[in-house]
C-alpha cells in the first residue's frame, strides 16, 4: 500500500486557482463599481453634468438659456421676444405617459393665466411631429406655443435631464423656478402668482 500512494498522489488534480465565493463577487462586481464612480466624478450632486458650459445650466437665478425654433404649427417662436411676460417653459413628448398626465393642467393654467401676462412655451423634444400634434389637438394646446426640438439639443441646453420638466422664467427673463417631473395647477400658481405680484 505504501508503494503505491506517491502515484494516487500525482494522479490527483492540482487545487483550483479560481477565487471562491466572496472573492469571486468582489471581482464580479469591480467593474461596476468603476463606472458608479467614474460617473458620480462626472455629476455634481444636482445631477447636472460637471464640466458643463457656463450658461447652459438653469439653475434658479440664472438667466435663462436662449430658446429659438420652429413651431408645431409652422411658424416660428423665440423666447427673446416674450421679455416682459412670465413664461412656463415646458419640455415634453407625445411619447412620455407623465407628460400626457400634466399636459390638461398646463394648458388650463396657461388659459387662466394669459390675460395676467402669462405665456406658456412647450420644447417637443425627440418626439414625431404628427403624433406632437395630436396630442395637443386632444387636450386644446396651442402648436403655436410649441418649439420642436428633434434631436435634444434646446432640452440639453436647458440642463434638462428627462422628461417632463418645467421652468419658470420671469419678465426680466431670469429662471424663477424649475421642476423635473409631472407639475400641477397648485404648483404652477404657487410659483407664478407671486412674479405677477412684484411686476
Amino acid at each position: 500500500m505504501h508503494g503505491i500512494l506517491p502515484q494516487v498522489e500525482t494522479l490527483r488534480r492540482p487545487r483550483s486557482r479560481r477565487p471562491s465565493g466572496w472573492r469571486w463577487a468582489l471581482l464580479a462586481a469591480l467593474p461596476v463599481a468603476v463606472v458608479v464612480l467614474v460617473a458620480g466624478a462626472l455629476l455634481d450632486p444636482s445631477g447636472k453634468a460637471a464640466g458643463r458650459p457656463a450658461g447652459s445650466s438653469v439653475a434658479v437665478g440664472s438667466a435663462a438659456p436662449a430658446l429659438r425654433g420652429p413651431t408645431l404649427a409652422g411658424g416660428e417662436l423665440d423666447l427673446a421676444e416674450l421679455r416682459g411676460y412670465v413664461v412656463v417653459v415646458n419640455f415634453w413628448a407625445a411619447w412620455c405617459a407623465p407628460c400626457r398626465q400634466e399636459l390638461p393642467a398646463l394648458v388650463a393654467e396657461g388659459r387662466r393665466l394669459h390675460d395676467r401676462g402669462v405665456r406658456l412655451v412647450g420644447v417637443d423634444a425627440r418626439d414625431g411631429e404628427r403624433q406632437a400634434r395630436a396630442l395637443l389637438a386632444e387636450v386644446g394646446g396651442d402648436p403655436a406655443s410649441s418649439v420642436v426640438d428633434p434631436d435634444g439639443r434646446l432640452t440639453a441646453a436647458w440642463g434638462v435631464p428627462g422628461l417632463p420638466a418645467t421652468v419658470i422664467v420671469d419678465a426680466d427673463g431670469r429662471v424663477a423656478a424649475r421642476r423635473l417631473g409631472v407639475v400641477t395647477g397648485d404648483w404652477i400658481r404657487a410659483h407664478v402668482e407671486p412674479l405677477l405680484e412684484a411686476g
